[in-house]
């Protein structure tokens, strides 16, 4: 071969072991972000991307593609990083071996064209390995994995060997964890571990480690935990006027309150404070329209969601309360994003928020002030009367049972010569926190009777509008 036809193949050869070298290093990076990205993480991209008011229709679409393509990968997340070491190998051996073929082209010794093969192979395989691609696919996963997934299921296609060996091993761990289940469960405890070294050095105060642990622990809380069970919610019947509608917020302190038609599972919108306010503002004659005139669509999420995907999805909704539905369908309660955010930051009260007192306080002649938590035994003990109560164990449990609902403050029942009303609310939720207790003259004991000047309620509870 002539001088210069050895130097164009030599130029040739030099150019595809640069492309191989990049192939090598690319799938080096591609095979440590497939390990690194979670379904989680790709859902909330999801939404972020459909709901990004920035972007234009076609990078929309765009970009929806591109996440699809990523999730089809992720879905065979083993036959997936198989794949790219399949080729990373595959492309450090044609190097060695090309590099070889370049030397023996200027007639060198043997052995120094073996010698020459053997390091340019290592090096690239080193470099792919422990330097650069690694870190690139560890610290930004998900922008890798964007910009390459086709790539990555290319590969995959052309290695059908790569699937064989995933599916012979899928019947040995059907009762193991998924992949994505273990990823996430090392990387939580990963993230556990380094705010437990940062606290040890003393770099944070401990409120600040304890808010890193928790929003660790967030994607492992689900909606359910958190949210409002429907026997502690208020609602409010679609007939019902706006005037009662404003009552029942006052009374109740909360600003959004789910509308509802047969029954509770029956829900029908959700009401809002500001929304009864400016209808109503003024025009006093708007006051006898139905509160189903200015009910809202509700937002409805499982109560399998775990509370960061709720979190986020609330975010870029702009909803901040949503009705939870339990596998059937139905209404199992409904949680605001201030449950979501009381998870890492803990419990939220404002001004208008009043702690309970501890003990039963004597306010009049044979009148107390209880707290909700009293025991019965407790106001048996003071009124001397035996109630005979064994289905509920406090006084607001005999309150909720008496009434036939949750009570708010206002309400009020009588059992066994005594009046029982509630009288203040505590906390956030706004839940009935103090209950005034006396007895009432013979002629109107009545067992069981009860009042209450709210308007009719299934009996639940909720949020009161932070603003």
């Amino acid at each position: 071969m002539s001088e210069q036809a050895a130097i164009v193949t030599a130029v040739v050869l030099g150019a595809m072991a640069i492309v191989l070298a990049w192939l090598a290093l690319m799938m080096a990076g591609l095979e440590s972000a497939v390990a690194r990205v979670t379904r989680a993480s790709l859902n909330n991209l999801m939404i972020e991307a459909q709901t990004d008011p920035e972007l234009s229709a076609f990078n929309r679409n765009k970009r929806v593609r591109k996440i699809h393509t990523v999730q089809r990968v992720i879905a065979n997340r083993n036959v997936a990083a198989n794949s790219c070491a399949f080729f990373r190998i595959f492309a450090n051996v044609l190097i060695g071996v090309l590099v070889t073929v370049v030397m023996s082209l200027f007639s060198q010794p043997v052995w120094l064209d073996l010698l020459v093969g053997f390091t340019g192979a290592l090096l690239v395989a080193l470099v792919s390995v422990l330097v650069r691609p690694r870190t690139a696919g560890s610290n930004r996963p998900m922008e890798l994995m964007l910009r390459h997934a086709s790539l990555v299921s290319a590969a995959t296609k052309v290695t059908p060997f790569t699937r064989r060996r995933h599916h012979e091993g899928a019947s040995r761990r059907q009762a193991e964890p998924s992949d994505d289940e273990e990823l996430e469960k090392i990387q939580l405890e990963q993230g556990k571990a380094a705010i437990d070294r940062l606290v040890e050095s003393n770099r944070f105060d401990p409120e600040v480690s304890e808010m890193l642990r928790n929003v660790l622990m967030l994607s492992d809380t689900l909606t359910r935990e958190i949210m409002v069970p429907r026997t502690d919610m208020i609602c409010i019947e679609r007939d019902e006027d706006l005037q009662d509608f404003l009552k029942l917020c006052s009374r109740s302190g909360f600003s959004r309150v789910p509308v509802i038609g047969a029954d509770l599972d029956d829900l029908l919108g959700v009401a809002y404070l500001k929304d009864a306010v400016r209808a109503t503002s003024f025009n006093h004659e708007a006051f006898a329209r139905s509160v189903e005139s200015i009910m809202r669509k509700p937002m409805l999420v499982p109560e399998s969601k775990p509370a960061d995907d709720l979190f986020h999805e609330m975010q870029q909704t702009r909803n901040h309360v949503a009705m939870v539905c339990d596998e059937y369908g139905g209404i199992a309660g409904m949680v605001t994003i201030e449950d979501a955010i009381e998870q890492i930051v803990g419990e939220l009260d404002d001004e208008h928020d009043r702690a309970q007192h501890a003990d039963p306080e004597q306010i009049g002649y044979r009148t107390w002030s209880m707290p909700a938590r009293t025991s019965i035994a407790e106001l048996e003990e003071i009124f001397e009367v035996d109630l005979d109560e064994n289905d509920v164990d406090t006084v607001y449990g005999l309150l909720t049972k008496l009434l036939g609902r949750v009570p708010i403050v206002g309400s009020s029942a009588v059992t066994h010569g005594l009046q029982l009303t509630a009288v203040d609310s505590a906390g956030r939720r706004k839940k009935v926190s103090t209950i005034v207790a006396e007895p009432v003259p013979a002629r109107q004991d009545n067992d069981g009777q009860a009042g209450d000047q709210a308007p009719e309620e299934d009996g639940k509870d909720q949020e009161r509008n932070e603003s």
